[in-house]
């Protein structure tokens, strides 16, 4: 049992490990994190005084290679992201379009060849009538 529980830290280690690598030892301060945050507040639509509508589906775009390296532990880190960005607008008091997803994704364009994030709010299903199959 104790074997286990070893494990199990070192494999909770080495995710932290992997966190801190990409994000800095302070994660809030992070270049990813920043340029994030600044995403959010960007796209960000002011309705009313008491109401701002912000995207809810964020991409952190890596090269393929450091998306490779990080495959083992890409549901953490966009966990983590996904944690600082629902905290973020929560202190800027923002609405999201629908439920916050913040995933990684390998991208070969990259203009600063480290990464890239875009957003974009979750696509709807349209209440347009469906067509039957052509039979």
């Amino acid at each position: 049992m104790d074997t286990l529980k070893g494990w199990e830290r070192a494999i909770e280690q080495a995710e932290q490990a992997w966190v801190e690598k990409l994000f800095g030892i302070e994660a809030e301060e992070a270049e990813v994190v920043r340029a994030l945050l600044r995403t959010c507040d960007e796209h960000a639509v002011v309705c009313s005084s008491r109401r701002t509508v912000v995207p809810n589906v964020y991409t952190v775009e890596l090269p393929p290679p450091v998306y490779a390296e990080m495959s083992p532990h890409l549901t953490v880190v966009g966990q983590e992201l996904t944690d600082r960005l629902a905290l973020h607008g929560e202190r800027q008091g923002c609405e999201w379009a629908g439920p916050l997803t913040v995933r990684l994704d390998a991208a070969e364009q990259i203009p600063n060849g480290r990464y890239q994030v875009r957003c974009a709010p979750m696509e709807h299903i349209t209440s347009a009538a469906l067509k039957a199959p052509h039979g």
